[in-house]
């Protein structure tokens, strides 16, 4: 796994997962092998869909086990600021239950998805729970 832009905002997160690894079916319309495959040429032939070892070995994780670890990990270490740092408590859940995800499909895609990510913080002000 590897992580390309990302951008902290006061409520939520933007960020880019690539996943590499995974077997020729994580890339869409593929029925034979990445080579060649215009949807995953833009990042050396790799699909982005599962994180593990390709010939098997390791346990592969989807994306939805690295956002559930990811925010299971950061809701415990924010409890255990509230108690021994004294941050402020939050009320019921410090996430959301589910995420946005895009499959990103070409270079251009991503490019575009780099750039709103980069920009994000720009827009904060218009974010209908911005509060100046």
């Amino acid at each position: 796994m590897d992580i390309d832009h990302f951008q902290i905002m006061p409520n939520h997160i933007h960020g880019i997962i690539m996943i590499v690894g995974a077997g020729p079916c994580a890339c869409p319309n593929n029925k034979q092998s990445n080579r060649g495959n215009k949807l995953c040429d833009f990042n050396k032939g790799q699909p982005h869909t599962h994180i593990g070892h390709p010939q098997g070995g390791a346990p592969t994780l989807s994306l939805s086990d690295v956002v559930h670890r990811f925010k299971t990990m950061t809701t415990k270490r924010y409890c255990d600021g509230v108690k021994t740092n004294k941050w402020p408590p939050f009320d019921a859940r410090l996430w959301q239950r589910n995420y946005y995800e895009h499959v990103i499909r070409d270079e251009t895609d991503l490019n575009r998805i780099r750039e709103y990510i980069i920009n994000n913080p720009a827009n904060w002000v218009k974010d209908e729970y911005y509060s100046g």
